[in-house]
């Protein structure tokens, strides 16, 4: 990228550390230029500050996540620990971030260009969240028209001559001025639940085992899917896009047909909760997963659905 974007007449900073990054970000995003910063896991944490104040300026930007072990310093094995920190804001305040979750290289790509859309449509920062094995992986990839046209940003901070100045802040202060701010923003959210959620459903129509699963563990949970299938059991895939706002109305319809749930992720089963709040208790779930910075493997998953068949 250092490389690249000078050629291409776009701009590549590299900054003494996250906090520098974001607040770097911050400032050229409300000068109205498209601006993302990528980090992982621990520098994600130093990030959150700067990441609510642009949430609560409303200041569209970019985050790249890509996971590592953790808590603390953890190792650099690849890992979805962050679930939580990146479906639920992350730093203070009530906030979200529409959270998008590739599962290969090519939706790296095309997900980073559909995040900088978001983030323009919404006014709000949008996080791509991806595991350290998919963050080091090469694949072939399809190239994508370069973007020409982009939104005017009439509420940007570009200087006020001949116009009224601009003020792009997340500061109120009176405390009672500040109820109609937050409430804009959460009726702002409640739209992205609404028209934002994104998913991919696999064998879906019979199965009465699906697999929920995101990032580098959807692909072995997709061939652990076609492995259940060649044993004759009916195991559909359930791979969330978007990890927030999650599918949870999709997830709910099959719960309503009696299916079970496998939820396989490298985490202590963070997502497993947001599958626990669509799916409700009358279904049978079971986790499968894997956490420290090792790889969730084909058959483990494989192994949770004979259990559960």
């Amino acid at each position: 990228m250092s490389e690249r974007m000078p050629a291409e007449g776009r701009v590549f900073l590299q900054t003494e550390s996250e906090l520098a990054a974001i607040n770097m970000v911050y400032g050229a995003a409300a000068a109205g230029v498209r601006a993302m910063t990528s980090t992982s896991s621990p520098g994600f944490s130093l990030q959150q500050e700067g990441i609510s104040y642009m949430a609560g300026a409303e200041v569209p930007a970019v985050i790249a996540n890509i996971m590592r072990a953790g808590p603390g310093l953890g190792n650099i094995g690849g890992a979805q620990g962050d679930y939580m920190q990146c479906t639920r804001g992350g730093g203070h305040g009530d906030y979200y971030l529409i959270t998008l979750v590739p599962s290969s290289v090519q939706e790296m790509m095309d997900l980073t260009m559909l995040a900088f859309e978001l983030a323009d449509k919404y006014r709000n920062p949008t996080l791509i969240m991806a595991d350290g094995f998919l963050g080091q992986a090469m694949e072939s990839i399809v190239t994508r028209d370069p973007v020409k046209k982009l939104p005017e940003k009439k509420w940007a901070i570009t200087g006020a001559k001949g116009r009224p100045k601009n003020l792009i802040n997340s500061f109120e202060m009176n405390p009672l001025d500040h109820p109609a701010r937050i409430k804009l923003l959460l009726e702002k959210f409640e739209r992205m639940r609404m028209n934002e959620v994104r998913y991919e459903g696999m064998l879906l129509d019979d199965a009465e085992i699906v697999l929920v699963a995101y990032g580098s563990v959807a692909r072995a949970a997709m061939t652990a899917m076609k492995i259940a299938r060649e044993h004759k059991l009916k195991v559909g895939l359930m791979r969330p896009i978007t990890a927030f706002p999650f599918p949870c109305q999709p997830l709910a319809d099959l719960a309503e047909k009696g299916c079970k749930f496998v939820v396989a992720e490298m985490s202590g089963g963070q997502m497993l909760e947001d599958v626990r709040i669509a799916v409700g208790n009358q279904n049978e779930i079971r986790l499968s997963n894997s956490y420290g910075g090792v790889p969730l493997t084909t058959d483990q998953i494989f192994e949770t659905i004979d259990l559960i068949a």
